[in-house]
């Protein structure tokens, strides 16, 4: 991988009805299909230009693919005043955001999770339901996994702040790079063993689970067929022979296999649209090109979830 999420986060200075609860079922995605941030900056990154250096400029390449709804990154409460005139102007919906946490260490995690709250109430006025978060590692591209204790620390910070966004309408989803999938995946299993489905919902990341377990759509579908019930967000990736392609497509990953299954389970999560750039992807678009295509194949594949 190219460009790290985490790396590209901690650069970055913007990046601005009933809670959807994984029990809740419904005969539609509440939400419209929505697009994180990370994919454009892959794209732009590629073109050497900064994703969010104007924001103005960027959300309205974003808007004229067609997409209504954004996932927005943020590290800090401040860069979501910056974001919201933008989102208001081109009249994006903001049903959920991607923020980082470090929860595996007790003297980092109270400051880690009041950061998090804070950028959850600055979040108000965009009436955002579904704050998704990844745990940091031990270090960033670091091949040391966390130890026994800190996977029982970050458990109990992860459900800690699950149960205070709750109490703010908002639902918690527990995320996963390829990190958490090592070591028999301990640290995936345990966040979700050890925290209350109540607090702690799951955002699936559909690739990152099958790369991390060694490009295996067995490991993918035992991981949904464990913990389905609990997804409420699903982070939408295609690869052909391994390497992330252009746009989402047919691929590697059987989707209708996964809207099937999910459908089968009663669970309809919120779709959102990652389909990134690695240094070995095809190189024939640029980024508004390719998420029109996005857009188009994935509304196609999960017609049946979409109001």
């Amino acid at each position: 991988m190219s460009i790290d999420r985490r790396t590209f986060m901690n650069a970055l200075a913007v990046s601005a009805g009933a809670v959807f609860l994984p029990e809740t079922e419904t005969a539609a995605s509440p939400f419209p299909i929505s697009c994180n941030q990370y994919s454009w900056i892959t794209f732009y990154d590629r073109e050497k230009r900064e994703w969010g250096a104007n924001l103005d400029e960027c959300m309205a390449a974003f808007a004229s693919t067609g997409l209504k709804a954004y996932e927005p990154a943020f590290t800090q409460a401040d860069e979501v005043a910056k974001l919201l005139p933008f989102v208001k102007k081109y009249q994006l919906a903001m049903p959920s955001v991607y923020v980082n946490s470090s929860l595996h260490n007790a003297d980092e995690s109270a400051k880690s999770i009041d950061s998090v709250i804070a950028i959850a109430d600055a979040l108000k006025p965009a009436d955002t339901k579904i704050i998704v978060t990844n745990p940091n590692p031990l270090k960033w591209g670091g091949t040391e996994n966390k130890s026994d204790a800190e996977l029982a620390e970050q458990a109990k910070n992860l459900d800690k702040l699950g149960a205070e966004l709750k109490r703010r309408g908002m639902t918690l989803a527990y995320h996963t790079h390829d990190v958490e999938l090592r070591a028999a995946a301990r640290e995936f299993h345990h966040m979700l063993l050890a925290t209350d489905p109540k607090n702690v919902s799951l955002c699936l990341d559909v690739h990152w689970v099958y790369r991390g377990s060694g490009n295996s759509q067995v490991a993918l579908f035992d991981i949904v067929k464990l913990y389905g019930k609990r997804i409420v967000e699903l982070h939408l990736r295609q690869s052909k022979g391994g390497i992330w392609q252009e746009t989402f497509s047919d691929g590697d990953i059987d989707y209708r296999r996964l809207v099937s299954t999910l459908k089968s389970m009663n669970v309809m999560p919120h779709l959102v649209l990652e389909q990134c750039l690695e240094k070995t992807s095809p190189k024939t678009m640029d980024a508004v090109q390719a998420h029109k295509q996005d857009l188009v194949y994935s509304a196609e594949i999960f017609k049946d979830w979409l109001k």
